[in-house]
């Protein structure tokens, strides 16, 4: 099984969320499963169970509402987002075997550096001492995933102040540098997607630079 993984570097939000609707609504029984990375500009996104509530002050940043699970959250630049575009029936994966992989990459990245870090049952993402460093939302259509997951590694951590992360008031959030850990994205992200792979039962990686033309 092979995976083409793009690295896109820094893109607005509201492109790529097209871009994964017209890969996810084209593909058919027999296109190859692709990963991208992508760092974006600041954007708060809404879930689908996202409650205006929880949007404390936007300031200037743009909220966007989009399909994925999951409250709201913050996107900007730092921060390593890791889209699975798989077809998740082919590769034999129910939604929270998905999850987990995610889940359990990221804990394996972090502990290459030496930090522990853990899932919750009832809060899906990573945490390491009680604090987010790693949120995940996801979308199933037709037996196929989109969005993913996205790992704070060296960012401005301010705008999450601007809101209740993923629901939850007075959740305190930290990236990958503040603890000590990978502070570049382009080493976070190689290291995230092998990991990710190895869990999924994926053999072969194609990396490419951005689109195809």
């Amino acid at each position: 099984m092979t995976v083409i993984v793009r690295q896109l570097h820094q893109q607005a939000y509201e492109p790529i969320w097209e871009a994964m609707h017209q890969f996810t609504d084209a593909r058919n029984a027999d296109t190859t499963d692709e990963i991208w990375l992508v760092e974006h500009f600041p954007v708060y996104t809404q879930g689908q169970a996202g409650k205006p509530e929880h949007l404390l002050n936007p300031n200037d940043i743009p909220v966007v509402k989009v399909d994925r699970g999951g409250q709201i959250t913050y996107h900007g630049p730092g921060q390593q987002m890791m889209y699975v575009l798989l077809n998740i029936k082919r590769l034999k994966l129910g939604v929270r075997q998905l999850v987990t992989a995610l889940e359990e990459c990221i804990v394996a990245h972090l502990a290459g550096s030496g930090i522990q870090a853990y899932p919750k049952k009832d809060a899906p993402g990573v945490y390491v001492n009680e604090q987010k460093i790693c949120s995940i939302g996801l979308r199933i259509r037709k037996g196929c995933s989109f969005h993913g997951l996205a790992l704070n590694v060296n960012m401005d951590l301010s705008p999450f102040n601007h809101i209740n992360p993923c629901g939850y008031a007075g959740l305190e959030m930290t990236d990958s540098a503040r603890l000590g850990g990978i502070a570049d994205l382009a080493i976070a992200s190689k290291d995230i997607v092998t990991h990710f792979c190895t869990l999924i039962g994926v053999q072969q990686i194609e990396f490419k630079e951005g689109f195809d033309e």
